[in-house]
């Protein structure tokens, strides 16, 4: 008579120590800060800093490699890491009830569009089509959402906004604006999960680069715990690769005399573009920009944030609209609701069948940055 029974499920075991080998040093950390936030003990720190943004232990007990938690059994940071092992695999499931085929090394999605804001001011001060905004401002006030993980800039001493990226927290209107526009240097939007915390906000919306929108449904399919729960919509920001803050003193500001206090706009259209508070504009090539890649950024392999419910990007002919990839049910009911509403107005992706083939490009050469060593599942369909 055949064994019917359900193979016994193994039991995840892997804490600090094997994060630390497998992910940390091993050069596949993206500095995504998920194992920050997951930690219920508080002993991973960030620093958000030029050369950093890789976590790293507080405890002096069993040196920087090891976890006096771990040890005990506490597994929250790797249950939350979006590199650690089958990461891909168990996000695809989870969002999809299956794994990607060869041929979708862009991830898994439903519909592609192009989108733009109706409200013209959000429309003027966003990115593209000030798609991301409206979402977060139309979810806000729909009640969909109480509050976003999200970037913003520093101010600068005279109070003025600065450049550096850094995360933080939108619950209205107006702090939503304020983190409009790309920046193209690297926020790990998840560490203001705290500070949501303390507001008393319960259902978040994550903005993110893709490493970052893969947190979520890794931790809910490894059943991180409590602090995966807020987590409600996941946006995801098309991203190659992004740049240490240090390209703007010693690239920009260095060789072009350009000024981040001076900066008025950038955006990436096969080169750097930049516009200034004067009205001049400069183009750089991205080649002069290659070093000062973030080291996060070398090896993800995910140019289309494959684990986001919708994933938003500026590339393409049609300029001033936002290439929109719809990924999960909650996204396309999201986009069809903000439709309805008036919020946004769409346009197929056929009328820029250039932007969907560069994101098919750059999605397979984001890919081939996968390591050989590494987990198998990332790099299928090369």
């Amino acid at each position: 008579m055949a064994d019917t029974t359900t193979p016994k499920k193994e039991r995840w075991t892997f804490q600090w120590k094997e994060l630390y080998d497998e992910v940390i040093t091993s050069g596949l950390c993206t500095g995504c800060a998920g194992c920050v936030i997951a930690c219920p003990h508080d002993v991973i720190g960030y620093k958000h800093e030029p050369g950093q943004y890789v976590p790293f232990h507080l405890e002096e007990e069993l040196g920087e490699a090891n976890c006096l938690h771990g040890e005990k059994g506490c597994t929250s940071c790797t249950r939350a890491c979006p590199r650690f092992r089958n990461w891909e695999t168990e996000a695809d499931t989870h969002l999809h009830g299956r794994t990607r085929e060869d041929d979708e090394l862009a991830g898994i999605y439903s519909d592609i569009m192009l989108v733009r804001a109706t409200d013209e001011y959000v429309y003027e001060i966003g990115q593209d089509g000030g798609l991301v905004s409206a979402m977060l401002i139309w979810c806000l006030e729909n009640d969909i959402i109480d509050g976003a993980l999200t970037s913003g800039v520093e101010s600068l001493p005279d109070g003025s906004p600065g450049w550096k990226a850094i995360p933080m927290v939108a619950a209205d209107r107006e702090e939503v604006l304020r983190g409009a526009g790309s920046r193209y240097t690297y926020s790990a939007n998840t560490i203001a999960f705290d500070e949501a915390k303390e507001r008393g906000l319960e259902r978040l919306a994550l903005v993110g680069m893709s490493c970052q929108t893969s947190i979520a449904p890794v931790m809910w399919h490894r059943r991180v715990g409590k602090v995966s729960k807020p987590i409600k919509l996941n946006i995801g920001l098309l991203c190659s690769k992004s740049f240490d803050d240090a390209i703007f003193d010693e690239l920009f500001g260095v060789k072009y005399g350009l000024r981040k206090e001076d900066i008025a706009k950038m955006n990436i259209k096969g080169v750097f573009q930049i516009w200034m508070k004067n009205g001049d504009y400069h183009e750089i090539n991205l080649k002069e920009c290659h070093a000062w890649t973030r080291a996060g950024c070398t090896h993800c392999p995910d140019f289309a944030a494959e684990h986001a419910d919708i994933s938003t990007g500026g590339i393409g002919n049609v300029t001033d609209w936002t290439l929109t990839i719809v990924r999960t049910e909650l996204g396309r009911a999201v986009i069809k609701a903000m439709i309805d509403d008036g919020a946004i107005e769409t346009r197929p992706g056929d009328d820029d069948p250039a932007a969907v083939a560069l994101m098919h490009r750059l999605a397979a050469n984001s890919r081939k940055r996968w390591p050989s060593w590494a987990n198998a599942e990332a790099a299928v369909g090369l």
